[in-house]
Order: structure tokens, then sequence, then C-alpha cells
């Protein structure tokens, strides 16, 4: 069978779906099982769920390819990648491994495609539902992240109703996926609002849970608000973001040592020491983490955005020295006000010198089996 030409690949991300995989690949070979169609099912799961998938294949018409993680990087949000990237088709239909998504949608989905670039499973067209949400609460954060999304992007979402949902359908021609930068579990949101799309919606009623347990946790919704964030403004926010974290633990530290009796000088250093750490460690992990694989080495990477924030620290802490001597201003408001400044010499250093393109760096490891 594998050597069958596909035309489409349904991509199902799973996080310890072990209690749902098996019906979800049944009920999707239903719908849209054939030769021409390939199942991927990227996992990320510390539980059983690949080897259930990997079970079923004997008894579905489709092509089966499973992919487990063992780095997730991008969670959510970078298994749709990773399976978009592995697909062979070029319509592919995106939906969550929990059957919340009802996989009888996909033909309609996959006929919505037609003329449009995105088709969209929505909750809240005419004819949706969102029942499967559990609780008011849920009920209430979905339908207000909903409104601010499509508030912050009044333009691009004006014809979608549901741009937080993760059951879609894409032209695989019509977008590029280095383009995108995965994150969290809003991918939609990305393909949608990176450049203008033609969407296309089609109602689906969002199923309650039946096996295994909600992945929605403050986590995942801190990633969301950075996504936002990102998505809207640039990586400068994401910089803007740790950065403002790293004043106020800067003007607390400050703070603290100047009260406990320490000159103003000597506690400022040991502040922007602290934070220079820290601030580093963050934009690692949250703001760059796209171009460490082709940067320069991390000690390397260190050295250099220590060095630069060490010399504009002298130059700042002696600028707020001199403020607070003079009594120009408290030490609190001279240290805030010249971090403020400071900014955006730090970010325009870190992107164009520190995360500078070198030698492409690894693939991050995948272990895929075609079943």
């Amino acid at each position: 069978m594998t050597g069958d030409r596909v035309t489409l690949t349904v991509v199902v991300p799973t996080y310890d779906e072990a209690a749902n995989v098996a019906e979800l690949l049944r009920r999707v070979d239903a719908a849209v099982g054939g030769p021409a169609t390939e199942v991927v099912v990227v996992d990320d799961s510390a539980d059983d769920t690949a080897a259930i998938a990997r079970a079923q294949a004997p008894a579905l018409r489709s092509q089966l390819v499973v992919i487990h993680r063992a780095e997730p990087e991008g969670g959510l949000s970078g298994a749709v990648v990773a399976g978009l990237r592995a697909a062979r088709g070029r319509r592919c239909a995106v939906l969550d491994g929990d059957l919340q998504h009802p996989p009888e949608v996909l033909p309609a989905l996959l006929d919505a495609l037609e003329g449009a670039d995105v088709a969209v499973a929505s909750r809240y067209t005419t004819g949706g539902a969102a029942e499967g949400l559990s609780g008011w609460l849920r009920h209430g954060v979905s339908r207000t992240t909903t409104l601010v999304t499509k508030a912050m992007f009044p333009t691009r979402l004006h014809t979608c109703s549901d741009p937080m949902t993760g059951f879609f359908a894409l032209d695989l021609g019509r977008v590029d996926l280095d383009e995108l930068r995965p994150k969290g579990f809003k991918i939609l949101l990305e393909v949608l609002v990176r450049r203008r799309r033609r969407i296309r919606e089609v109602p689906f009623a969002f199923g309650a849970r039946t096996g295994g347990s909600s992945k929605a946790s403050l986590r995942q919704g801190l990633w969301f608000l950075w996504q936002l964030a990102d998505l809207r403004f640039g990586r400068m926010s994401g910089f803007a973001l740790v950065g403002a974290l790293g004043a106020v633990v800067n003007v607390a530290i400050v703070s603290a040592l100047v009260a406990l009796g320490m000159p103003f000088l000597p506690a400022a250093v040991v502040a922007a020491e602290t934070t220079i750490v820290g601030n580093f460690l963050l934009q690692e992990r949250y703001v760059f983490a796209d171009l460490v694989a082709t940067a320069d080495p991390v000690r390397r990477r260190f050295l250099r955005s220590a060095l630069f924030n060490n010399a504009e620290s002298a130059v700042r802490i002696s600028i707020a020295w001199w403020l607070v001597e003079h009594g120009v201003l408290t030490s609190a408001i001279a240290t805030a006000v010249t971090l403020a400044v400071a900014f955006v010499a730090r970010f325009v250093f870190h992107a164009l010198v520190v995360y500078r393109p070198r030698e492409r760096g690894p693939v991050p490891s995948l272990e895929q089996t075609a079943v």
C-alpha cells in the first residue's frame, strides 16, 4: 500500500491519548480512508499511545505513519508542523487526538477547502456548538480569548469565527511552513495571521471528552498570551516582556539591598549581574529559541550577551548613580528609567549579533515508523 500516491494527509497530534487513539483512527479511516489517504500520528506521549496507534495499521484502509518525538519542541503546535512537514498529500487536515473533534466532519471540511486556502471547523458559526467544553469557566475563557484574538487581528480574522480551533484543513501548497513559529497549542492562529488567507468555515459540535484528561493548563494559557504578543508585535514583544520582568527584579533587588544598608552603586551592580544571567536564560528559551540551532554555541552567545550587557550596565549605572547622587531621581526611578532607555540597544545587539546565523544546526531527532 505504501506505493500508492497520497492525495490526502490527516495529521493527528497526540499526548497521552492511549484511551482514545484506536477509536480515533478507526473513525478517521471510516470517514476519509483509502489507499490515497495517509494518517500521520505525531505523538509526544509518555504512555502507550504510539504503540496502540501502530497496532491499528492492519485494520485500516489508509496508510499510517507514527512519529514519536523524543523532544516535543513547540508543544502541540510543533507536533502539527512536524506532521505537515512529513505529509505527502497536498490536502492536509488536522484534528486533535481526544475525539472532541468528530472525524465524521472531515469530508465536509475537505469539500470546503475547494477554492480556499484554509477550511476551519468552527464551534461558533451557525450550526456549530461548544457543549464539550467542561463548565462555565472554560466556556467563558474560550469565548473571551476568541473575541480578544479577533480584536487584535480584525482584518486577517474577519471571516473566521473560531480562530482558536484545532480542527482545520489546508492546502499545503499555499502555506509556507518555514514562516511559522510553533509554540503552545494554537497553530491555526499562526497560519491565519502570518499572511492573508482565503477562509471557509463548516460548523461542528465540539464533543465531550470520553477518555483521558484535558491538557488545558495555566502554562498553556501563558503560552497563548505570549503567542498573541509575538504575532501582533513581533519578536521585540517577547524581548520586551523578558526585559520588563528583568527590570522588575532589578528594581526589587536594588530597593531591597539599599533598604538593608548597602550603598546604591554596589546594590545596582549585584542587581544588574543577577538579571543579566536571568534574562539570557529566558531569551534563549522563549524569545530566540528558533534561532539557537543556527547561531554560535551557547557559551559564545552568553559571552557576547554578558559582555554587551555589562558594558551597557556600566554606562547605565553610572548615569543612574549620577541622577541619584545629585537628587534628580530616587534610586528605584533612576534604575527604571535608564533600563527603559537601554532596551532598544540590547534588542538590536542580540538580534543582529548574538543570534546571527552561523552553520545550520542538527535537525531535532524523530523516531518515525511507516506501517
